[in-house]
């Protein structure tokens, strides 16, 4: 483990000279009037996946009623539930010739269903316009609740995707306002629900814990049944953030991705820059 304050040199997003691509990208997801977390979270990986192209789409607006430490988002009160989004979201996805299409929002504790019924129509509208396109949903968790889960479920998502983040001790910093088990409930139900559904789940490392404790965590997610697993270095985004507390180095990623495959993960994506979404489809046809 590793204590630098400035970034180490392991760490470095790749850079792209398709620099008309990634603008182009850009301002197609604009003219939609969408929002990607790409953008929103500021993922160092955004000019990579823009340039390739491909995206996150991020519906139910671009404010989160949940203010968790590691996550830009912004956060108060969300705007009205926009009924054109879903197919907005699938108009760009057929302007952007997508194979696969991720799908995520930020928390709406504010609506019954937590946005679910908005995840469904979104997954339906893509499968009418792009019919052979593969379709991942990145969730929240809906407050546990059993129905939003079916509702999201029963509009078939080829991957549904749930992030721990972290490991349970240190949600009252990093998640105060989730919960661990709850979140390994929402795999696990999911899991019950669509049993042929890939679940696959996402953690932040660098926010002071412990190697024993992501070896933990792992255990209880494929204990929940979860298929597929992402595991990269948490980057403060904003000095309103939380610091980061260590830079972890490679080899220790890639011990974790041995550790995590010998458990029987289906597929594990483990490094410094790794997100829940970078790479998703590659990690859907492995």
């Amino acid at each position: 483990m590793n204590t630098h304050r400035h970034l180490p040199e392991w760490i470095k997003a790749e850079t792209s000279d398709l620099s008309s691509d990634l603008h182009a990208t850009k301002t197609m997801i604009r003219s939609h009037r969408l929002s990607t977390v790409c953008e929103e979270a500021r993922c160092p990986n955004k000019g990579i996946c823009f340039s390739k192209p491909t995206a996150t789409f991020m519906i139910l607006g671009d404010c989160c009623t949940r203010d968790c430490g590691f996550c830009s988002v912004k956060s108060g009160s969300p705007s009205f539930v926009d009924v054109e989004e879903p197919e907005r979201v699938a108009e760009a996805a057929a302007e952007l010739r997508l194979r696969y299409v991720v799908i995520t929002s930020v928390t709406r504790d504010d609506l019954q269903d937590g946005g679910a019924f908005q995840f469904a129509a979104s997954i339906g509208a893509v499968r009418r316009k792009l019919p052979d396109c593969k379709i991942e949903v990145l969730i929240p968790d809906f407050r546990g609740d059993i129905n939003s889960l079916k509702i999201v479920l029963n509009a078939l998502p080829d991957v549904f995707n749930h992030n721990v983040e972290t490991v349970g001790r240190l949600y009252p910093v990093v998640r105060p306002q989730a919960d661990y088990i709850r979140s390994l409930n929402v795999l696990k139900n999911a899991k019950k629900i669509a049993l042929n559904i890939k679940t696959k789940s996402g953690l932040m490392l660098g926010l002071g814990e412990t190697f024993d404790e992501i070896a933990a965590l792992f255990k209880d997610l494929k204990d929940a049944g979860c298929d597929f697993l992402t595991v990269g270095q948490y980057l403060r985004p904003t000095k309103k953030n939380l610091p980061v507390v260590e830079y972890i180095r490679p080899e220790i990623f890639e011990d974790l991705k041995e550790i995590a495959i010998d458990m029987g993960f289906k597929f594990v994506a483990s490094g410094p820059l790794v997100r829940s979404s970078m790479n998703a489809e590659e990690m859907y046809y492995r």
